[in-house]
């Protein structure tokens, strides 16, 4: 009987060691290995070309943007695309190409398409003066007098990062950014992200 109660006694200290391990490895995953999102900022933004004719408007646009990989493995972004609307309609779009971003690594990405003519809105909505712009975002880069072009640019990126070699994690981000363009020249004015 003695052999029996020890028997079972191992089994027993046996199991919780075992649940134990489970336990801090699992503490061990959720806290150091946790998939974290991307942190994408927008560094630059560019307007080469611009026109207005007709009460439209048409131009080519550059986003230059850093998206930052937080996490202690590589993650393989997919789906990514830059989308501009002006009014909450899209004048523009182009896909980012699929890629790698190593652990803890910064990738630099830049994406330039043309946008196709598209008409102004009423001159009352269209028109926003430096000063309102400024009231509502980060400030001007220099005070130009005159009718701007407010619109917004949506930079979506997806993909998975895999954990431990094991786990596979969907992870995602955005950056949303607006930009005023004035009419006249086609500078930037300023731009909040």
């Amino acid at each position: 009987m003695s052999k029996s109660c020890s028997n079972l006694a191992s089994c027993a200290v046996a199991t919780l060691f075992i649940v134990f391990l489970i336990i801090a490895a699992l503490t061990v995953y959720l806290t150091v290995f946790r998939p974290r999102d991307p942190e994408i900022s927008v560094t630059n933004v560019k307007v080469p070309s611009f026109s207005v004719a007709n009460s439209s408007v048409s131009f080519t646009f550059s986003q230059f943007s850093a998206v930052r990989n937080p996490n202690r493995a590589a993650f393989s972004h997919y789906n990514n695309i830059i989308q501009l609307f002006y009014y909450g309609n899209r004048i523009g779009y182009t896909f980012v190409p699929a890629g790698e971003i190593q652990s803890g690594r910064t990738k630099r990405m830049l994406a330039t398409f043309s946008v196709q003519s598209f008409p102004l809105a009423v001159a009352s909505n269209s028109q926003i003066s430096a000063a309102e712009f400024q009231n509502f975002g980060s400030g001007l880069a220099e005070d130009r007098s005159g009718s701007t072009v407010e619109i917004e640019s949506k930079l979506e990126m997806a993909g998975r990062v895999r954990v431990l070699g094991l786990f596979t994690h969907r992870i995602a981000a955005k950056c949303n950014c607006r930009i005023a363009i004035s009419t006249s020249d086609g500078s930037i004015v300023a731009v909040r992200c």
